[in-house]
């Protein structure tokens, strides 16, 4: 029999459905074709192009925002933090919850919530404020990060999941790459609030796709408890380790700022831990972290993506005050990055196949190591040396690419079938924890090292471009012991059994 019709999509009827606990089901007219699955797939490469545009366009932000609101680097990296940071608190939150109240709904309320707080970002008039509007927006993306795979691979038929998460993994390397020269381009053309207006039309079609669009749920079983105490300590716990990280060289050791952090860091963290061996059902199986192999692989999960973040963060600052770029040639310059990851990517994929997870992603990040090596000699301000700059830049692109299909595979591959949400959920948060950690000790290091050349707070405006230079170099020194310390992790990994059961595939 045909499902009716939703009607027509309003925000009243979302709320009346979230107040009554159920999902409508898709319009008949869509959920009669014979492709309707695919209808499906595309709405959530919607959500995948989106939050990938939006993580990348940021970076090249950040600059301008230093100039305009005069602001520190620890500061002004707090909006691409607080948004990350965000996103890693929420999702294992919002991937339980879907299991109660419904997938689609969550999905769909993700869009609504991820423009609402696009739409305060491109509104804010200080750096307080976008940070805040930037948690908004966080919180959106995690709505709709955490329900797109489960979606994907309930719509699909097993033979069909590898074409369909391949699709949904293009999305994202368009998204990526896409980012910086949308970026660069709002920028020299509109002005920086309309990066995240921008996003408003997209998220406004993207919701009423999944209104119209994606099937009802099922509902999770009775016997499941959700896991209130580890939603409470989370977000507090990760906020106070990256409020460290990102503000201790401002704070300094002995100041009472850094020390109250690192006591609560310790003991949010401490109460989280506890939580979640006591918990019937955790939002993070701390179980799956006591193998060794899925422990490994996290960590050098957690390490490249701090280090290819920390590239985002870096460059566009180079690019812009010490080339005197503009921020479309900046953005354009960096978009070779992930275009070769995303070229790369399946490459990694199919090596892991045929050899296993520890020879492509060792060699990755062999070759993100000899590639920070080149940007650390041709980074030199030079117009004759952009063409090595482009260069190491695509190296450094194609190394994360052979690293990250294999990586994730391998440690997905760990888990047995019934906790494969679980260990999706941990991978998921260690690279958004990797990200957030990356961008916070890229700038921490940028800070310090221009702190102590000039005696000043250690701002890129108006910095001498031989000491930016020379600050960038101690950056990348950071970034090579990060990919030297995820590729020795690749290297003493243990050899991994495969799964041939494909139900989980994290993004």
């Amino acid at each position: 029999m045909t499902e009716p019709s939703p009607g027509p999509f309003t925000v009243a009827a979302l709320r009346q459905a979230l107040l009554e606990g159920r999902e409508p089901p898709p319009a008949a007219a869509i959920a009669r074709l014979k492709s309707y699955r695919w209808f499906v797939v595309g709405t959530v490469c919607i959500g995948a192009f989106i939050g990938q545009v939006d993580a990348s366009l940021t970076q090249m932000l950040l600059p301008r925002l230093e100039r305009d609101f005069d602001a520190r680097l620890s500061t002004v990296s707090w909006v691409a933090v607080a948004y990350l940071l965000a996103m890693a608190s929420c999702m294992p939150i919002f991937g339980r919850l879907a299991d109660m109240i419904g997938r689609k709904l969550l999905y769909t309320c993700g869009f609504l919530i991820f423009i609402f707080g696009s739409a305060l970002c491109g509104f804010a008039t200080d750096l307080t404020w976008l940070v805040v509007f930037r948690v908004i927006q966080g919180a959106g993306a995690a709505l709709i990060t955490a329900n797109s795979i489960a979606i994907v691979v309930l719509a699909t038929h097993p033979e069909e999941r590898g074409r369909a998460l391949g699709l949904q993994s293009a999305a994202q390397a368009i998204g990526l790459g896409a980012g910086p020269a949308v970026g660069g381009l709002v920028l020299d053309t509109l002005g920086w609030h309309w990066a995240f207006w921008i996003n408003v039309p997209f998220g406004l079609i993207g919701a009423v796709m999944g209104w119209m669009v994606i099937p009802q749920s099922k509902k999770m079983a009775e016997g499941e408890r959700f896991d209130w105490r580890g939603a409470l300590l989370i977000a507090p716990a990760l906020t106070a380790v990256i409020a460290v990280l990102n503000e201790g060289h401002a704070w300094g050791p002995t100041s009472p700022a850094f020390i109250v952090c690192v006591l609560l860091a310790v003991l949010f963290i401490w109460l989280f831990i506890r939580a979640e061996r006591r918990a019937a059902s955790p939002l993070l199986d701390l179980k799956l972290l006591a193998q060794k192999p899925f422990l490994i692989g996290n960590l050098a999960n957690f390490l490249s993506y701090a280090c290819l973040f920390g590239v985002f963060f870096l460059i566009p600052f180079v690019l812009v005050r010490v080339y005197q770029e503009s921020e479309l040639a900046a953005g354009l310059r960096l978009s070779i990055l992930p275009v070769m990851l995303g070229l790369l990517a399946p490459v990694g994929g199919a090596l892991s196949d045929r050899f296993g997870a520890r020879a492509p992603t060792t060699a990755g990040m062999v070759v993100c190591m000899a590639a920070l090596g080149l940007l650390h000699v041709s980074l030199d301000g030079s117009a004759a040396d952009m063409t090595m700059v482009m260069v190491a830049l695509g190296l450094f692109g194609a190394g994360q690419g052979l690293f990250v299909s294999p990586n994730s595979s391998a440690v997905m591959g760990l888990a047995p079938p019934q906790l494969t949400g679980e260990a999706g959920s941990v991978l998921n948060v260690m690279r958004f924890l990797g990200i957030s950690a990356g961008i916070a000790s890229a700038s921490t290091v940028l800070a310090l090292s221009l702190g102590m050349m000039r005696k000043t707070t250690g701002s890129t405006v108006d910095a001498p471009p031989e000491m930016l230079i020379a600050a960038s170099r101690d950056v990348i020194v950071l970034l090579i012991c990060l990919a030297a310390g995820a590729a020795l992790l690749s290297l003493v990994r243990p050899g991994n059994p495969v799964r041939t059961d494909h139900a989980f595939v994290p993004e």
